[in-house]
């Protein structure tokens, strides 16, 4: 299932495939159709080609934790974490951090 959104995202990535804010979008508009196997695939390559896309982090581990991967988005989140560290980025330092917490308090 795909909607005429993602199919527009999807002929921009083709021209610029390696664009992160299409990519993020992308990965968004299948969480949004429940396509988590595409929208993974999405999230780890934006992760791939752009790690200081710190947005993702956050997503990413909120899809594994939907999916029950919890070591999976623990992991996520403390990269994510890393790296809004690295950039000073404390508005996603403090999302990542308050995520990370509330799933450990659940374990």
């Amino acid at each position: 299932m795909t909607s005429n959104r993602l199919n527009r995202l999807l002929s921009f990535l083709k021209e610029s495939p390696d664009d992160s804010f299409l990519l993020f979008a992308i990965a968004k508009e299948h969480e949004k159709l429940e396509d988590v196997a595409n929208a993974l695939e999405y999230y780890e390559k934006l992760v791939a080609i752009d790690p200081d896309y710190v947005g993702t982090y956050y997503h990413l581990g909120k899809l594994h934790e939907g999916e029950e991967a919890t070591e999976k988005a623990l992991d996520i989140y403390q990269k994510g974490i890393d790296i809004a560290k690295k950039i000073k980025d404390q508005h996603a330092l403090s999302e990542l951090m308050g995520a990370k917490m509330n799933l450990e308090m659940e374990l």
